[in-house]
């Protein structure tokens, strides 16, 4: 229903609704998202405070790109299984560069070296989520896996807040809290795909 889906996704749908007659496929959103995913994580990598005011403007696009091609895909009936794994191959690639990025940009503040740990350690965590969301999509059988919420806004939705993140330099507590976040989520994630085993035995 289109009253349950977040607001992102509200809007996204309203913007490609003229594309529905046009040559553009939902592919290529999906690869519009990931190029502005990978510019936005190379920005930030750089660790300095306007490349990664930039990169934070570029990963917002890439947030809202990433519910464009599945809501061009609903409107033309366009869904694929490839478009599907695409689509979170794409999310994973860009989650994944982005926390290691933004570790290797901290690398020489006061979290040193260990940045990059937590980068990746958060990255991998995200790629866990990843690879599990795409296994409960192989038992239950749907292209989409429903995430945490608060009303309107889902828990992705947190990289809208990006650009004040870079902008008042919460980079590092940013990593901290996605260090310790990331693994958590993932655990969570895990436990819905036990019960979707369990619930298919």
């Amino acid at each position: 229903m289109y009253n349950d889906k977040p607001l992102d996704a509200r809007l996204a749908a309203w913007l490609v609704y003229p594309l529905r007659d046009t040559a553009v496929t939902p592919n290529h959103l999906t690869s519009a998202r990931l190029l502005a995913g990978v510019v936005a994580c190379a920005l930030l990598a750089t660790g300095e405070p306007g490349p990664a005011n930039a990169g934070a403007l570029f990963l917002v696009l890439s947030n809202f790109l990433d519910h464009t091609d599945g809501e061009l895909a609903r409107i033309t009936g366009k869904t694929s299984k490839f478009g599907h794994y695409y689509d979170l191959a794409s999310d994973a690639v860009v989650d994944i560069l982005l926390f290691a990025g933004i570790g290797f940009g901290l690398m020489h503040g006061p979290l040193g070296t260990g940045a990059l740990f937590m980068g990746i350690l958060a990255g991998v965590s995200v790629a866990a989520i990843f690879q599990l969301r795409l296994m409960i999509s192989n038992i239950t059988g749907k292209f989409q896996i429903e995430q945490p919420n608060i009303g309107l806004f889902e828990i992705e939705d947190v990289f809208y807040l990006m650009p004040l993140i870079t902008f008042f330099g919460l980079l590092q507590p940013f990593l901290v809290i996605a260090v310790i976040g990331a693994p958590v989520f993932a655990l969570w994630t895990l436990r819905q795909y036990l019960r979707c085993k369990r619930e298919r035995n």
